[in-house]
């Protein structure tokens, strides 16, 4: 394919070149751009051809089942946070599984549960796990999931190293500052969001403002305009301040990590910049065009990427809607306001319809929220790489973090506002559907803001009101109609929260949540829905995210809080804060009671000395007074399970079962069987490491329980009625449900 390609491309090209000496015109330009789509075409197959050989052999190797490996592997991505540990980008090293061991570089996910010392770009670590191979289409071959703690061979050197005590110096010096918005201040510098609380970054996304604290085209400008003016100042001439500005971008990557997406942003940063500089919009959108087409030749894999498509779109809305958007907006308003509009409301309309394939919901204050956190954000990024840069200088990096810390307060303040506000985010229709729909309903947007009276901005008014109302259909009404169809007898309701836990049981108008939830905002829709305004008993049975994350949507109105053991700094700030909001916090140990309405629950794990793991999850049956007789497994392994078993006194039947860890292949099916479950409840949401797993399915209905998961059939509620258990569903279940 690369080869023939490359033959089209030449011989078009050879073409091109004879015609423009007998003549120029059109035929002769359509030749020409032929030949360069032939040409970026063939550069693409090759990258790709180069690397299929030893992708090809990797994906070969036999390492399904859950069969245990050791991996080496050099860090070559930021070290991120996700709902259940963290992950980061690697080239793999070698890898050996029992007495095989292989020698390959391939590209690599690594997922972890703890972050050890000396982690970092750069370092070179081993894992020990399980691993599986990549959906098709992404960079990596391999995710490999780590069962412990991975171990550091040799910590970050050279450039790395620095740009590694840079980045801690700005975290060391920011601790001691107020809270939520002291995490914020390396998040809008440097793009590290370690210490961003669960409850910001979900208000952040819930606002519209996570982008802020993503690094983008605009940290990039802001410090090559800084390189260039101080440049400029000191006197030196236009090819030096250019050398000076590309040198300041550089280690700027470096510092907040060069991984694929950072390039791409400082990239399309630099050719923005240029674009507005000159004043020529059509040279913007020619450099941009010519910047994708560069970076797609040399990593073929960001064409199925989100990020980057969210970023190319966002710099061409940037580049070509927001000068007519601000003229259209200022026949209605003074020109200084329809500017400042202008950017945020081109960005949003260009990558809303690409962010419904996330979460199917539009921001509604996003627009505003932009424009107020606006004047903040480039405060905040400059003072806060200058406390990075002077963070172990005494007095002055404290004094710059500290002044760095108001722009961060406003901008943090302004996500938890409109994050609260009513109907912050409207649901939309998911999938390429709803993009579609939201692309033309923004297309119409702009037709009526920048089109004159006449029949473009009519019918584009036409499509805008249609569009209103299609909003008040799935969001308000519909969800009006919806709650009137929830079953007022529900005794238990696992709620849709995506990849998570959150349960709720009720008994005599007493409410119980076990977990919360990724989501702060889907865990709030769900209440919503069966009309939970107070929970009188929180059980978060561990601290992983995808347990916990949904907190802040209960804070202030839990009354108790049964918890398993906490395993940090974080996971504490997590209690601390529901106490704050009034709630009593109880450690769960093995033998506790307790009464929730006219129903019993016991805590059947942990034991008392069990360490903060998966395996300390908080397991409880809750029985009478109108609920189902119902067990919660929490997020218990095989072996965890195995060992809960041989110590807990349990019931010989359970109506319901909470199936472990959202349904993993790392089950006891042994003690599934011995509690002869009629329904199996499996919270779980779009993921990527194969939940439910289809052996556990398997086993359930081969123990004749029938199964109901959060993903087929959206929010589910459970009750009893005479000589039977009684199932409704928020959503229609499709043929896999």
């Amino acid at each position: 394919m690369a080869v023939a390609l490359w033959m089209g491309a030449s011989g078009l090209l050879g073409a091109a070149i004879l015609r423009r000496r007998r003549s120029s015109g059109a035929a002769g330009l359509v030749i020409v751009i032929t030949a360069v789509c032939c040409g970026v075409a063939a550069a693409t197959a090759t990258s790709v051809a180069v690397s299929a050989e030893p992708r090809a052999d990797a994906a070969e190797w036999q390492l399904g089942g859950g069969r245990a490996l050791e991996a080496e592997a050099a860090v070559v991505g930021k070290i991120e946070r996700t709902t259940t540990g963290w992950r980061f980008d690697a080239q793999l090293r070698s890898l050996a599984t029992g007495a095989v061991a292989r020698v390959q570089a391939v590209p690599v996910v690594v997922r972890i549960s703890s972050v050890p010392a000396g982690l970092d770009l750069g370092a070179v670590v081993a894992v020990s796990g399980t691993a599986w191979p990549a959906d098709p289409g992404q960079r990596a071959v391999l995710v490999i999931q780590s069962t412990g703690e991975p171990r550091v061979l040799s910590p970050p050197g050279g450039v790395f190293a620095a740009a590694s005590a840079l980045r801690h110096g700005l975290l060391a010096t920011t601790a001691g500052l107020p809270q939520p918005a002291a995490g914020l201040i390396a998040g809008l510098a440097v793009g590290d969001t370690s210490d961003v609380s669960v409850d910001l970054d979900a208000a952040m996304k819930a606002s519209s403002l996570s982008h802020l604290t993503a690094v983008s085209g605009a940290n990039c400008a802001l410090v090559v305009g800084i390189a260039f003016a101080c440049a400029a100042l000191c006197g030196a001439r236009r090819g030096l301040r250019v050398v000076i500005g590309l040198a300041a971008l550089a280690g700027f990557v470096v510092l907040v990590s060069p991984e694929p997406s950072v390039v791409r942003a400082a990239v399309m940063a630099a050719i923005a910049m240029l674009g507005v500089l000159l004043g020529r919009m059509g040279a913007g959108v020619s450099l941009l065009s010519t910047a994708v087409g560069v970076i797609l030749m040399v990593d073929p894999w960001q064409a199925g990427s989100l990020g980057f498509a969210l970023s190319v779109a966002a710099t061409g809305a940037l580049l070509l809607g927001a000068g007519p958007i601000a003229d259209g907006l200022s026949r209605w308003m003074p020109s200084a306001l329809a500017l400042a509009l202008s950017v945020p409301l081109a960005a949003q309309l260009a990558c809303g319809p690409l962010l419904i394939l996330i979460a199917p919901q539009v921001p509604v204050y996003g627009v505003l929220a932009n424009l107020l956190a606006a004047p903040a954000a480039p405060v905040g990024t400059v003072l806060g790489l200058l406390a990075c840069v002077t963070a172990g200088i005494p007095l002055l990096g404290p004094g710059v973090a500290a002044i760095a810390w108001l722009p961060a307060a406003w901008i943090a303040g302004t996500a938890d506002v409109f994050a609260r506000a009513p109907g912050a985010s409207m649901p939309w229709i998911e999938g390429v559907p709803g993009l579609v729909v939201l692309a033309l309903l923004g297309a119409a947007v702009v037709g009526v803001i920048v089109s004159g009276p006449g029949r473009v901005r009519a019918g584009s008014a036409f499509v805008v009101a249609v569009g209103l109302v299609l909003m008040l259909a799935l969001g308000p009404i519909a969800g009006m109609l919806t709650r009137a169809q929830v079953p007022e007898r529900w005794a238990i309701a696992a709620c849709d929260v995506g990849q998570g836990d959150a349960v709720l049981v009720r008994s005599a108008g007493a409410v119980a949540l076990i977990d919360t939830g990724p989501d702060p905002g889907r865990l709030r829709a769900c209440l919503q829905l069966l009309g939970v305004e107070r929970i009188d008993l929180l059980v978060l049975t561990h601290f992983d995210l995808d347990h916990r994350g949904g907190v802040d949507a209960v804070r202030g109105r839990v009354g108790t809080v049964l918890h398993g053991p906490p395993g940090g700094i974080e996971h504490q700030r997590a209690l601390d804060a529901l106490a704050a909001g009034g709630a009593r916090l109880e450690r769960a140990v093995l033998g506790q009671r307790g009464a929730l309405g006219d129903a019993r629950w016991r805590v059947l794990w942990p034991q008392r000395d069990t360490l903060p793991s998966n395996d300390a999850s908080v397991v409880i049956d809750v029985e009478g007074g109108g609920v189902p007789g119902a067990l919660f497994l929490g997020d218990l392994s095989g072996a965890g399970q195995q060992a809960f078993a041989a110590r807990a006194i349990l019931r010989a039947h359970y109506a319901v079962i909470k199936v472990a860890h959202h349904g993993s292949a790392d089950q006891h099916p042994a003690l599934y069987a011995a509690t002869a479950p009629t329904l199996a409840v499996i919270s779980v949401g779009e993921n990527t490491y194969g939940h439910p797993r289809a052996e556990t399915i398997d086993f359930l209905l081969d123990d004749h329980a029938r199964v109901v998961r959060t993903d087929q059939g959206g929010t589910v509620a459970v009750w009893s009625e005479p000589g039977a258990l009684r199932i409704w569903r928020s959503e229609p279940v499709g043929a896999g449900g």
